[in-house]
C-alpha cells in the first residue's frame, strides 16, 4: 500500500526524510511539494492545487489508493482531498490537524498572515534555521532547511484554511481516519474529540511529550505510529 505524505506550514517534503527513510523497504512512499513550496515555490497556493499534487503522487507510485499523511497545513489540504478524491484514498491520518479553522480563535493566525510579508524573508529564514538546529539533531532537520521556507506562500495558504474546516469536514472522508497528535499540542489537538466523534472509524493517538511537530520531537514514534496504521489498513482489506 503506497504512503503519500504531506507537510505543515512554511516547509516542504524535507520535512518527511526520516519517516522517507523508515518506512521506504516496507512500503511505496513518497513526500510532496504542496504549490509555493519547496521545488513547487514559483506556483501560485490554492488547496485545489494541492489536492491535484497529492493525488499525481497517489497515482505516480501506481498501487492504488494511498495512506496519505498530513500534519497542519498538509492535514487541511489532505482533508480537501479527500472529499474531492475519496477513490484514490485509503486511509488518512491528520497530524496537528484536528482544531477548527473557524471562529474567534483563529484571529492571532490572521494577524500573523498580514505580519510575515512585513518581515525579509532572509531573516525569517535565519529564525528557524538557529530554532530547529537549537531543538533537533541534524539528521531529522537537516533536509528541511536544505529546501528553505515558503514564508511568502504562508498569507495565501492560512488565508484559504482559515475559516473553511471543522469537526463537519470529517464526514467527507470515506477512508478510515488516525488523529496523530503531540501530546503537549495544546492549541491544535484541541477538537481532536469533536474531529474523531464526527467519522465512525476514526481514533486518537497522542505521541508522548511530542508538540506541534510531532514528527521531528519524536520520529520514531511518529513513524511508528503510521507503520503499525498502515498495516492496520493492510490486515483489514
Amino acid at each position: 500500500m503506497p504512503i503519500v505524505f504531506v507537510h505543515g506550514t512554511r516547509f516542504s517534503a524535507g520535512q518527511w526524510s526520516t519517516q522517507v527513510a523508515a518506512l521506504h523497504d516496507e512500503f511505496p512512499v513518497t513526500a510532496v511539494d504542496l504549490p509555493g513550496h519547496g521545488e513547487r515555490t514559483a506556483e501560485p497556493w490554492s488547496l485545489s492545487a494541492a489536492t491535484e499534487i497529492i493525488a499525481s503522487a497517489v497515482g505516480a507510485l501506481d498501487r492504488g489508493p494511498a495512506l496519505v499523511v498530513g500534519h497542519s497545513l498538509g492535514g487541511y489540504a489532505s482533508l480537501e482531498f479527500a472529499r474531492q478524491r475519496p477513490d484514490r484514498l485509503r486511509g488518512l491520518i491528520l497530524a496537528g490537524a484536528s482544531a477548527s479553522t473557524r471562529g474567534p480563535w483563529t484571529a492571532p493566525y490572521r494577524w500573523v498572515t498580514r505580519l510575515v510579508p512585513r518581515i525579509p524573508a532572509d531573516r525569517l529564514a535565519r529564525w528557524n534555521d538557529q530554532l530547529l538546529r537549537r531543538l533537533y539533531p541534524p539528521h531529522v532537520v537537516e533536509a528541511t532547511i536544505r529546501s528553505g521556507y515558503a514564508f511568502h506562500t504562508l498569507p495565501a495558504a492560512w488565508d484559504e484554511v482559515l475559516g473553511r474546516f471543522d469537526a463537519g469536514a470529517m464526514r467527507h472522508v470515506k477512508a478510515p481516519v488516525l488523529i496523530l497528535n503531540g501530546e503537549k499540542d495544546s492549541l491544535f489537538r484541541a477538537g481532536e474529540s469533536d474531529f474523531a466523534r464526527a467519522h465512525p472509524r476514526a481514533r486518537v493517538e497522542l505521541i508522548p511529550r511530542a508538540r506541534h511537530l510531532a514528527n521531528f520531537d519524536a520520529p520514531d514514534a511518529f513513524t511508528d505510529a503510521v507503520r503499525r496504521f498502515a498495516r492496520q489498513l493492510l490486515a483489514d482489506d
